[in-house]
């Protein structure tokens, strides 16, 4: 099954300029999403985690039913001020500005292996502040991944782990 079949095309979201793939159309489309997850558990189970971080928030609809289909915790990687309890956190720089993401601070036990997960790469910038967050509370990352990869933004290129991707766009 070619997975791009089942991911929507929609120009000029959320901005004039920007092509943004939608996964909605994915996730509601039953033989497509249990493809696309049963692709996605091969890929990821090779690093053996312990744990899967999902990103805000498109990332949780992908690693919090990956981590139940590996038999493996999941941990929310969410931005400033959406967790309760004791939290770590990590400023990081956008192309216009700067955001914050933050874990709680007894979500990974030091040395547990934790694989981050998200819808789609871009730039890398929120995945390589994951990435950085998550070897600041003592987490063993040995990669990342995502349903799709804007390969043409070379954002895998800041993440420092493998990188694993199920679909691809060049342009």
């Amino acid at each position: 099954m070619d997975l791009k079949d089942h991911i929507r095309a929609v120009p000029d979201f959320p901005k004039p300029g920007i092509l943004f793939y939608d996964i909605s159309t994915l996730l509601r489309h039953p033989d497509a999403w249990q493809v696309a997850m049963g692709r996605l558990a091969s890929v990821v189970r090779q690093y053996q985690p312990d744990v899967l971080a999902g990103i805000e928030s498109r990332g949780f609809l992908l690693a919090a039913p990956l981590a139940l289909k590996l038999g493996c915790g999941f941990v929310m990687l969410r931005k400033r001020g959406k967790l309760p309890g004791k939290l770590v956190g990590l400023d990081y720089a956008l192309e216009y500005g700067t955001d914050r993401i933050e874990i709680q601070a007894d979500a990974i036990k030091p040395g547990q292996r934790v694989v981050v997960v998200d819808d789609l790469l871009a730039t890398g910038g929120t995945m390589a502040a994951g990435i950085s967050l998550l070897h600041q509370v003592g987490a063993v990352v040995p990669a990342s991944a995502a349903l799709i990869e804007l390969n043409f933004l070379e954002g895998r290129k800041r993440l420092g782990v493998p990188f694993e991707a199920l679909v691809g766009y060049d342009e």
